[in-house]
């Protein structure tokens, strides 16, 4: 198979932003593909939860369902990316084999990759609880949750760590965005 790595002269990349949940992985990803769209570059937001629901709503949520769905959402931003899509992808990815794993497909492709590990600490993403899963975890009713019950591996050298909690989701996007013109992927 043969891949376009650009389009119209434009270098795509996948954009992998991991966290717990709620640590504001997709507040980041949609403001920073604002940016980017206002700026000239095609982007998408492949979101966790929208995949879920859609392309790997066959998979639950053991270690080897959650590695497949990792794998399956690699496969997907890489062939967007190396079609000269900025991809962004805020998903879990709790294991870093999985992770290490997309990277790799991207580096054999030549499709570039930008690791982003938004670090927003589990009591902080307990009081945002976006979606109520920390509490139906607390109440019993949910477990495996990422980063409670279940492991959560932090990435240990991110191209870019981000500290959500301490900063707003525009300065957070606008960090992600500088790196990339730092890269030359934007």
């Amino acid at each position: 198979m043969t891949d376009d790595l650009t389009h119209g002269g434009a270098v795509g990349a996948t954009v992998w932003l991991t966290g717990l949940p709620s640590a504001g992985k997709t507040t980041i990803a949609r403001t920073a593909s604002d940016a980017l769209r206002t700026a000239g570059r095609r982007t998408h937001v492949l979101d966790g939860d929208e995949l879920r629901a859609r392309l790997t709503a066959d998979l639950g949520f053991s270690r080897r369902d959650r590695e497949t769905n990792v794998r399956r959402v690699g496969y997907v931003a890489q062939l967007l990316a190396s079609h000269g899509v900025t991809v962004l992808v805020p998903v879990i990815a709790p294991y870093a084999d999985a992770r290490h794993a997309v990277r790799a497909h991207h580096e054999a492709t030549g499709t570039a990759y930008v690791e982003v590990h938004v670090a927003t600490p589990v009591e902080v993403c307990a009081a945002r609880d976006v979606k109520g899963l920390y509490a139906r975890q607390a109440r019993g009713e949910l477990s495996g949750l990422t980063g409670v019950d279940d492991p959560y591996e932090p990435p240990d050298t991110p191209d870019l760590r981000i500290p959500a909690h301490e900063q707003s989701s525009t300065e957070s996007a606008e960090a992600l965005v500088a790196l990339l013109r730092e890269k030359g992927l934007a």
